[in-house]
């Protein structure tokens, strides 16, 4: 009878203990997902002329500059960009500007290093340890553009993002970001 009691225990136990497991056998489902479980997109991207006008050499005015071509978005509201040195990638809605970058001494998020930056049309910077996916970047030349009531200005030190609205917005590039 014993031997029959610390059968059905150790039976229990190894139940019990494979219940408490913090990993899940099997793979990760995502409908519509490709190979990896990211999101596909269709991969041809978008072409963009060079507008006519060009951003002067600083960055530095905060209220957005008229001119430049309007990148049109997504049927989901979004634009994707991607910064002429391929360095910076970023999505646009009209609340908020999403940036990933390889950035230098990046703060720490959730014990790792931020990749992530966002900012909102009221000027609130976030970091963020995370990943864009696969998204149709279009790849911006040193210029100013607009999309979904930003305007960008784009330069060899950074990617600047005004909201049309607030006039909130950040500098970013692979140094930072700088939150106004």
């Amino acid at each position: 009878m014993r031997a029959a009691v610390a059968v059905v225990w150790l039976v229990a136990a190894g139940a019990a203990a494979a219940g408490c497991s913090s990993t899940t056998d099997g793979a990760a489902r995502c409908p519509g997902c490709g190979p990896g479980g990211e999101p596909s997109f269709p991969t041809s991207k978008p072409t963009v002329s060079t507008p006519t006008t060009t951003n002067s050499p600083t960055l530095s005015p905060a209220i957005p500059t008229p001119g430049g071509q309007t990148l049109p978005p997504s049927d989901t509201g979004y634009v994707y960009i991607e910064t002429k040195s391929g360095q910076t990638r970023c999505q646009i809605n009209a609340r908020a500007v999403g940036c990933e970058s390889n950035f230098t001494n990046p703060p720490v998020v959730n014990g790792e290093p931020a990749n992530g930056v966002e900012v909102t049309a009221s000027g609130s910077l976030r970091w963020i340890a995370g990943n864009l996916g696969d998204i149709p970047t279009t790849t911006l030349d040193y210029a100013t553009y607009h999309a979904v009531g930003w305007t960008i200005e784009a330069g060899s030190d950074g990617t600047r993002f005004t909201n049309d609205g607030t006039g909130h917005g950040m500098l970013v590039g692979t140094q930072g970001a700088e939150v106004f």
